[in-house]
């Protein structure tokens, strides 16, 4: 697991990158909430894992997935969690392209159609996101200033976090389908 402080620095360099003219308050308040809660999410990702699994194997979207065995699915979903505030800070990088490019070949080696692929990347972005709304206000995450919460700082944070989650799986769906196009055309 990435240490918080590692997080916090990735976060704070992603939302520099793509807001540049965003800033934290003296006190670095941002980095600590955005940072806690990917501390939280890959905390729980365990839990987050069974329930995205459960989420697969049941949707009528995702049909496919239950010819995938359970120990493989959760083993990569519990890494694409715990990688998460690594992936987060850059979303583009070299480690995410092979990654997702990867999971694209498996999947089609798997023959799991690429709409239910694209289907199971929405339903992880989906409990992230729930998982970050429903988390991001609770009073462990809240900075304190002279007694008092900071609940506009709170909710840009919350909203940020939530853009780069979408931008991470963005970029990620690209990649899943560039590996599955790749296993479609064979061997060149």
């Amino acid at each position: 697991m990435v240490p918080p402080a590692t997080i916090a620095v990735r976060y704070w360099d992603a939302l520099c990158y793509h807001r540049p003219a965003l800033q934290a308050n003296a006190a670095g308040e941002f980095i600590v909430i955005a940072a806690k809660l990917v501390e939280l999410i890959e905390i729980h990702a365990s839990r987050l894992t069974t329930d995205i699994a459960q989420d697969l194997f049941t949707n009528a979207r995702t049909p496919g997935f239950r010819a995938v065995r359970p120990q493989d699915l959760e083993q990569r979903i519990v890494q694409l969690l715990n990688r998460l505030g690594n992936w987060i800070g850059d979303p583009r990088s070299e480690k995410t392209r092979t990654e997702f490019s990867d999971w694209g070949r498996r999947r089609f080696d798997q023959g799991i159609p690429l709409s239910e692929l694209i289907y199971a990347v929405i339903i992880i972005k989906q409990h992230l996101r729930r998982y970050i709304s429903d988390n991001g206000l609770v009073d462990a995450a809240f900075p304190r200033m002279e007694g008092d919460y900071v609940l506009p700082l709170h909710l840009q944070s919350l909203h940020d976090l939530h853009v780069l989650v979408g931008q991470f799986f963005d970029e990620a769906l690209y990649y899943l389908a560039i590996g599955y196009e790749e296993r479609l055309r064979g061997p060149r």
